[in-house]
């Protein structure tokens, strides 16, 4: 892949990422305040995703479900743009320039967990000031003395009180959550995406740029499910530990979940509901992405998806 095709991975990452907090934030909101206020002892319990939309929009309006997303459109539009340009490049170096067709575990497994590892270290600070901008509305726990007055002031203000370290929270549990979540997801996109083109390669030549299309949109989409029904437990773990009031308390993932309660995991109203608000942001990414590099490439045949 030439330079320009590069260039053109990376913007085409960055505004996917702009797309997908305009329309993936609202969700986001949900999946935060159900994790963080279905996990805890005191506080409102919400019945279902919908309950929750519905008092935020009855306290605080439609600007109640962007809260926050001033950082998620830094973090998102970096990590977009980095997630697909390092990936490509890394599977890249470890095909050393040839490139057999069909998907290769053993170079996209290592290329997904990388690219997933190096992302975490923008997407940690990022996300650590959108969830703690997120739970301080509808609903809160947080005293109003302690609330944050944007999200510029919620990252000076960690910083002052917790050090440089403190925005990092979190950090060990982003990373596995993105790279394992991303060797699983570039894993499913490839094969998905190989075996649809297999079997749409002797559609007209008229309709491969819609084929295109729709072959990135359904591959994104189920690799964005396959991505949170692997990770979820994760994020559940991160949201938790970047939002706790007690900033001593424990940062390792795993003791955190078992503090949890496992109903949490399986309720119907409870669990299935972030689960699908979270599949539902992540895929929109995803499928943006493939879209826009379609428009920018312009010329992603079907032998070149193949291939790619």
């Amino acid at each position: 892949m030439g330079e320009s095709s590069s260039y053109k991975e990376y913007l085409a990452g960055l505004l996917a990422g702009l797309a997908t907090v305009i329309t993936g934030h609202p969700f986001d909101t949900v999946k935060v305040k159900l994790q963080k206020h279905n996990t805890e002892a005191l506080g409102i319990k919400y019945r279902s995703g919908l309950h929750c939309t519905a008092r935020i929009l009855n306290t605080e309006g439609v600007k109640g479900l962007y809260r926050g997303a001033t950082s998620s459109f830094v973090g998102m539009s970096f990590e977009s743009s980095l997630l697909f340009g390092i990936y490509s490049q890394t599977k890249q170096s470890l095909e050393g320039g040839l490139q057999s067709g069909k998907p290769q575990l053993q170079v996209i497994i290592p290329s997904a967990a990388f690219s997933g590892a190096i992302i975490s270290f923008v997407l940690c600070p990022s996300e650590l000031v959108k969830c703690r901008m997120q739970v301080q509305g509808t609903d809160s726990l947080v005293p109003k003395s302690s609330r944050y007055s944007s999200p510029l002031d919620c990252a000076l203000k960690t910083v002052k009180t917790e050090g440089v370290t403190g925005i990092f929270k979190g950090g060990f549990t982003t990373l596995l959550r993105e790279s394992l979540g991303n060797a699983v997801f570039f894993s499913t996109y490839e094969h998905i995406r190989y075996y649809m083109h297999l079997q749409l390669k002797d559609e007209s030549s008229g309709q491969s740029n819609l084929i295109d299309v729709g072959v990135g949109i359904m591959s994104g989409g189920l690799s964005g499910i396959a991505f949170w029904s692997a990770v979820l437990p994760l994020d559940v773990a991160k949201t938790i530990i970047q939002t706790a009031s007690d900033r001593s308390s424990t940062t390792n993932p795993f003791h955190i979940l078992k503090s949890v309660k496992y109903p949490h995991f399986i309720n119907s109203d409870f669990g299935m509901n972030f689960l699908t608000t979270r599949k539902t942001r992540k895929k929109n990414v995803r499928e943006a992405y493939w879209v826009l590099y379609g428009r920018f490439t312009g010329d992603l045949d079907l032998e070149d998806a193949i291939q790619v």
